[in-house]
């Protein structure tokens, strides 16, 4: 029996991390939106669709082809851990390209991703873990990164629909981001900004996505909905200031560790790189237009053509792997023949 084609066998491979990048080209659509770039924007969503669409297709087959094989398939060490940060990821991923639909007028998409996102988002904290409370690397954050992207949305569609309970709901989420962030950092191996492969910017990147859900909740009060009274608006404006600080910060002393300590740069994990660009240009631009600090606004473009660069290499470098993978063994298999 003939086995997998090379195409299938290296998407087999990468299908788990992938949410990763999904993850990243539709927060790289949001920042490009928030920017004012709409062409692109629209653009890169619709890449950001697309490749959500082929994990949705990806999950649904192997789920159908495992059937009762799970039990067994927990057995195996750091699995369940590995399929509970993918989950986690694509729950960000969603919420993400939800608020990119929001930010384009489609509220019903943007509402439906929303309620999948909330549907899929408690199913990750129930797997049981697996190594303990040893030290982890940065896909430690993905939980709190899940949380927060739920708070942006949420915040998203309240101003959009003029919906102040769901407004409230999202106020709820950030707060629980921020604690799950605290928890996630007493577990994150400092080591790995000195030796990570690219998921180690999550600990940036995890605050920038906290810094964007509080402009997003700053920017959803209106005289219509009077959501928060001075003093819950002082708070929300001192928390947001203090996450945006932090996330740049976290960006300058990762990138100074990718000098003092190179590493290899071709590793899927990249894309969490690419995300922490992304999502902190995204995270300066809101908190630019929530608090009308003008020159956020240059900042904020300017990291944003960083995270472009960032994901034009990650893609390229996808590109150039699927093609060293994929052509030799067509050419094996061929050659069988």
């Amino acid at each position: 029996m003939p086995g997998p084609s090379p195409s299938a066998a290296w998407w087999a491979q990468r299908a788990p991390s992938a949410s990763a990048a999904v993850l990243a080209t539709g927060t790289l659509a949001v920042g490009l939106g928030l920017a004012g770039y709409g062409v692109l924007s629209r653009i890169t969503l619709g890449l950001a669709c697309a490749a959500w669409l082929m994990l949705a297709a990806d999950f649904t087959l192997r789920l159908l082809l495992a059937g009762t094989r799970w039990r067994a398939y927990a057995a195996v060490p750091g699995l369940l851990d590995t399929v509970a940060t993918a989950a986690l990821t694509t729950v960000a991923a969603t919420a993400v390209l939800g608020t990119g639909f929001s930010a384009a007028g489609s509220q019903s998409l943007a509402a439906a991703l929303l309620v999948l996102a909330v549907l899929l988002w408690p199913v990750p904290p129930a797997l049981p873990a697996q190594d303990g409370e040893r030290r982890r690397p940065g896909t430690v954050f993905a939980r709190c990164m899940a949380t927060q992207g739920l708070a942006v949305l949420g915040a998203t569609l309240a101003a959009a629909e003029s919906a102040a309970w769901l407004a409230h709901a999202a106020l709820v989420l950030f707060w629980l981001g921020l604690v799950l962030y605290v928890l996630a950092l007493a577990r994150f191996d400092v080591r790995q900004v000195a030796e990570g492969r690219g998921d180690h910017w999550l600990a940036g990147g995890a605050l920038a996505i906290s810094a964007l859900a509080g402009a997003r909740l700053i920017s959803s009060d209106s005289a219509r909905m009077y959501l928060w009274n001075d003093d819950d608006r002082g708070v929300l404006r001192h928390v947001t200031v203090v996450l945006l600080v932090l996330a740049l910060a976290g960006c300058a002393v990762l990138l100074a560790a990718e000098f003092l300590r190179p590493r290899p740069r071709n590793d899927i994990r990249r894309w969490a790189t690419v995300f922490t660009w992304a999502e902190t240009a995204a995270a300066a631009l809101a908190v630019a237009a929530a608090l009308d600090v003008s020159w956020l606004d240059g900042l904020g473009e300017v990291l944003l053509w960083v995270a472009v660069a960032a994901w034009l290499g990650a893609t390229a470098w996808a590109v150039a792997s699927a093609r060293t993978y994929v052509l030799p063994g067509r050419i094996r298999s061929r050659g069988r023949r």
